[in-house]
């Protein structure tokens, strides 16, 4: 009998990407057209008070499962399976060298046996995964081997958040693995498909701005530098006495007294700038690489008006602001002017919808 799946040609299950960052919850769900083209079929985002999630971690675990409540309902999706992430500093990458042409029984083994090397825990607290990267490029015959471990209560954390909110979760990956992907996709839009382009990447959240630089699918360099959007809140706070509630209210509604963009928001943009300029000065200072072909920048506090264009006047390299939805089709449930408002915040997201085809 003819398998009915080799004659309707079918997606993957359908899989929402849900990133939780320190000041809000994205949703993202993607499909694919007829033609194969990228479809953002839903996005929302659902705010969270400060505090609720400090450096990757769930202070507040109910607040926090009634987020991803609101923000599922938001989106009207009826997806239940949900990729989440977990924060790069949570988790321990290791590329290793293996024999190739061994089983998946065997590799489970010998990465078993190599990661006691690498792990500071034992491993009966670790939550371990591996993949495949492909040929080794050092040794004939031998494969490059991802190996990523986390300690078990943390990928808990985030499962337990997924069950309470009424999702299944089906993976867990890393936040910049996550951002990478989605990236990866704009690079290939630049020219020679962005082959040997080195891209630095900003991701400018409300505490910390995590930087990559990417060549080829390859992160050259990494680092989180301590500043972010909530600096911004803190300054309007002490310039116009508001509480830190109002400020951020005022802030994203663009409610601001008349001396704000020259008082407040110009200098804290060129205080920005100068922070990424920085940043870059001390990858050329520890790589031998000295200059970079793009800077990119993605997160809820990158779209500042002006900052593209201070970071290019401080750095002189191109400078952009990032949507990870460009050259996707729009499916009905999305409004698209609020989404281009907000489309930099949904990076991670992105890339988490984006593995629903990448599994």
């Amino acid at each position: 009998m003819i398998s009915l799946g080799s004659l309707f040609s079918r997606q993957p299950a359908a899989l929402l990407g849900v990133d939780i960052s320190s000041s809000s919850v994205k949703l993202v769900e993607l499909s694919h057209s007829k033609s194969g083209a990228w479809v953002l079929e839903r996005c929302a985002i659902e705010p969270l008070e400060r505090g609720w999630i400090t450096d990757g971690n769930v202070e507040k675990f109910d607040e926090v499962a009634e987020a991803i409540r609101r923000v599922v309902k938001k989106s009207g999706t009826r997806t239940k399976n949900v990729a989440m992430a977990l924060p790069a500093s949570a988790v321990i990458t290791k590329k290793i060298i293996l024999p190739g042409g061994m089983t998946e029984q065997e590799l489970e083994i010998q990465v078993e046996a190599e990661a006691n090397q690498y792990i500071p825990f034992s491993l009966d607290e670790v939550s371990l995964d591996f993949c495949v990267v492909g040929p080794s490029a050092a040794s004939v015959g031998d494969v490059e081997v991802l190996i990523a471990a986390s300690r078990r209560e943390k990928v808990q954390d985030r499962q337990g958040l997924a069950e309470a909110a009424g999702l299944k979760p089906m993976v867990i990956d890393v936040e910049s693995y996550a951002s990478r992907l989605a990236t990866g996709r704009l690079i290939e839009n630049l020219p020679n498909k962005g082959k040997d382009t080195i891209v630095a990447l900003f991701e400018v959240g409300a505490l910390t701005t995590s930087m990559q630089v990417i060549r080829n699918d390859e992160v050259l360099y990494d680092r989180d530098q301590a500043f972010g959007g909530a600096q911004l809140t803190q300054l309007i706070v002490r310039q116009y006495g508001f509480s830190p509630e109002e400020a951020e209210t005022k802030k994203r509604n663009a409610d601001m007294p008349e001396d704000y963009d020259s008082s407040v928001l110009r200098p804290f943009v060129e205080s920005m700038a100068q922070e990424i300029a920085r940043a870059l000065q001390f990858f050329f200072t520890s790589t031998p690489h000295n200059k970079v072909d793009y800077v990119m920048l993605a997160g809820g506090s990158a779209a500042l008006p002006g900052l593209t264009d201070a970071v290019t006047g401080q750095t002189s390299f191109a400078c952009s602001l990032i949507n990870p939805f460009e050259g996707m089709e729009m499916g009905g449930n999305v409004r698209e002017n609020k989404m281009r408002r907000e489309a930099a915040s949904y990076l991670t997201s992105c890339g988490l919808a984006m593995r629903r085809f990448l599994q």
